[in-house]
């Protein structure tokens, strides 16, 4: 055997991280759990957050009432409990200088993965409590290392896995770095960089693994984060511009006959901001490219009434339009609120849902069959095969994050190329929908309709529980309805929140037991759920005890109030959506948010107590709860942000935004050599783009 074929082989960057020094079979299945496959996959492992150890103190210069930041090793530790049943975590470090107390209020379960010996880095306030207690804001256990080793540098924390602890990862990572780093070559364009002044990918990796300071890890985070972003609007615009390309729409015509007979016939005026929408939508529709538009606005901001003008437009060209709501109770009250409007120009919406006698439905067939105009208002009932449209023109989706993306292409599927308007409740910031909903043209309703009377919104501490409700009682009283909302449908042993089939026990044999009240939840069949909704609607109902399944659900003109407990098990947003049950009709409204709160989260319900605005309040709850938890699952086709955050990064993002446009402006199909790389790095990533940007 040659001496050559007893070397190692040499790493690179498509090297399986089991053939890396320190890793082996157990530690790569790990590293798999958390997308690290090869070594070049580690390069891209960053740190979700730093310590900065290079302004340690010495444990001896603490005072109380500073902040400050300390290493030191674990000489003792326990759990003592208190009082009041809670048990405290507290450790006692020592360095050259001196010894603190370190307190963990509530944290028990650290004594497992603490242990005498370890070096911790703790960053806290420093109190006088029996003596010197420093509270942690923030620590990091460095497991056995020397004091002196962390001291000076700022540390790398890295999302770690079960049996993987981030120290190890920062070894394995440490160990690799100075020979991966070389095996990165620059694959963004010179002048992408400098227009948005980041550095090169190879200084950009340095400094996120191995800054010199916070600031230096920060300037390294911005290039990836920018990256990311860029290439999502890459894929966003170019996935828009072959679709313009290929969607040979209706050309319809403006001929302001039924628009203007409606705009005539109304008793309000078009706010502002729903002129501006509309607009926009007429452009779309008689232009020769097919609409694919959003259309965004908050609670009670007017979609419907520029929906139904858009059908009108569809209608007085010849063609039909279908308006698909996600529950037969929201398609029943799109029919009352329609059929209204439109009785001046003797029009009659047709109601489509999946409860229709079979006769009925037969006779609806025949109708839509016809080609004749119509406006169809219904439910998923409109996708399905047997539904059959004789000339679709526009199709309309409310609601439409509650559906499924099959469901939304399968009724802009009926009929030859319909135009499409898809219409959410759900206000997020324009720069952000921008990057969700990139592929689609964006409408935003920002103005409400004069004369809805603001909604008084109040905390109240669990003291005032008493009080609270015979307020609610004397808004029934004067022949009103409420709303009281849970967190949870039953309590658990794991928790001690109020639950809404108990509470509903307690408040309708107790405060309310004069009322009439009913229970809704997510567990009921769907038929029971809806019967009760439609009790409550019509007033044979009270008080109604829910959970958020009424966040988005009927208007209830008559409901006044909104009690929800456990306000802090809500996101703001989420908040916002209950509270927009309410406010409905002509009386005063109110939304009180009932429970003992923590400074912290007080300060962030203080944001929703204060604002009615939706994107207002969307923005803050991005800040504080991240785009995934408000979320939920991602859009479909939106590739996962790993570093940006298109919110918080919206500088970059806009920056991303303007590079975008002037590379697809020069090069739509990103063909020139300088774009090679760039493309070989999104087929890489996202095979979306091989259809794109036909990346091989």
């Amino acid at each position: 055997m040659s001496r050559d074929a007893t070397r190692p082989p040499r790493l690179r960057l498509d090297t399986p991280v089991t053939y890396l020094k320190g890793v082996g079979p157990v530690r790569a299945e790990a590293l798999r759990r958390l997308g690290v496959v090869t070594a070049g996959d580690l390069l891209y492992h960053i740190p979700h957050r730093y310590e900065d150890a290079s302004t340690v103190a010495s444990i001896a210069s603490l005072e109380p009432g500073m902040q400050g930041t300390v290493i030191g090793r674990v000489v003792s530790k326990g759990v003592l409990p208190t009082r009041k049943g809670l048990r405290i975590f507290q450790a006692v470090l020592r360095d050259d200088s001196g010894m603190i107390e370190v307190s963990w209020p509530g944290q028990p379960y650290l004594d497992r993965t603490i242990a005498k010996d370890d070096v911790l880095l703790v960053s806290g306030n420093v109190r006088f409590f029996h003596g010197r207690q420093l509270q942690p804001r923030e620590f990091v256990n460095l497991g056995d290392e020397e004091n002196g080793t962390a001291q000076g540098r700022v540390l790398s924390v890295y999302p770690a896995t079960e049996g993987l602890s981030f120290k190890v990862i920062r070894g394995i990572i440490d160990a690799h770095l100075g020979e991966l780093l070389p095996l990165v070559t620059e694959y963004l364009p010179q002048e992408v960089l400098a227009a948005a002044a980041v550095p090169t990918i190879g200084d950009a990796l340095r400094m996120v693994h191995r800054p010199t300071s916070l600031a230096e890890a920060l300037e390294g985070r911005a290039r990836l984060a920018f990256e990311e972003l860029l290439f999502v609007q890459l894929l966003q615009q170019r996935a828009k511009a072959l679709a313009r390309e290929t969607r040979r729409g209706i050309h319809f015509e403006n001929k302001r006959d039924l628009t203007t007979r409606l705009r005539e016939s109304l008793p309000f005026q078009l706010t502002g901001a729903q002129a501006r929408v509309l607009r926009e939508i007429f452009a779309d529709m008689c232009s020769e490219r097919r609409m694919q538009r959003l259309l965004q606005g908050d609670v009670g901001s007017g979609k419907t009434i520029v929906a139904l003008f858009s059908a009108l437009l569809a209608m007085e060209n010849g063609y039909q339009a279908a308006l698909m709501a996600p529950t037969e109770l929201l398609a029943e009250q799109h029919m009352r609120s329609v059929t209204k409007l439109l009785e001046p120009l003797a029009i009659a919406p047709l109601l489509v849902t999946g409860s229709l006698k079979a006769r009925a439905r037969k006779e609806l067939a025949v109708r839509l069959a016809n080609p004749a105009p119509a406006l169809v208002i219904g439910t998923h009932a409109l996708v399905q095969e047997a539904t059959l449209f004789g000339r679709l023109g526009l199709a309309v989706v409310d609601e439409q994050h509650r559906f499924g993306v099959e469901q939304r292409k399968a009724l802009g599927a009926k009929g030859e190329s319909p135009d499409v308007l898809l219409m959410t409740a759900t206000p997020i910031p324009r720069s952000l929908a921008l990057t969700l909903y990139g592929d689609l043209d964006l409408s935003l309703l920002d103005e409400r309709p004069p004369g809805r009377q603001p909604i008084t919104t109040a905390l109240r501490p669990e003291s005032a529980r008493e009080r609270v409700l015979q307020f609610v009682d004397r808004e029934i009283g004067k022949g009103r309805q409420a709303y009281v909302v849970y967190p949870v449908i039953e309590e658990s042993e794991k928790s001690d929140l109020k639950a809404a089939t108990t509470m509903f026990e307690i408040l309708s044999s107790g405060p309310f037991s004069e009322r009439s009240s009913a229970l809704l939840h997510g567990r009921l069949p769907a038929e029971e759920k809806d019967a009760i909704m439609r009790r409550f609607r019509d007033g044979a109902i009270d008080l109604l005890v829910a959970t958020t399944v009424i966040e988005v659900g009927i208007d209830v003109p008559n409901a006044t109030v909104m009690l929800i407990e456990h306000p802090e098990r809500f996101g703001l947003s989420q908040l916002h959506q209950l509270r927009g049950r309410v406010g409905r009709g002509a009386e005063a409204s109110f939304c009180i948010l009932l429970g003992d709160v923590s400074p912290e989260t007080r300060q962030r319900l203080d944001v929703f107590v204060g604002s009615e605005d939706g994107f207002e309040i969307a923005r803050a709850d991005l800040d504080l709860r991240g785009m995934g938890d408000l979320f939920g699952e991602r859009q479909s086709g939106v590739p996962t942000f790993r570093v940006a955050d298109p919110l918080r990064d919206e500088l970059l993002n806009e920056q991303a935004r303007a590079a975008a446009d002037r590379l697809l402006a020069a090069d739509p199909g990103l063909d020139a050599p300088a774009n090679a790389p760039m493309r070989r790095v999104l087929g890489e990533r996202y095979a979306r783009s091989l259809e794109l940007f036909r990346v091989g």
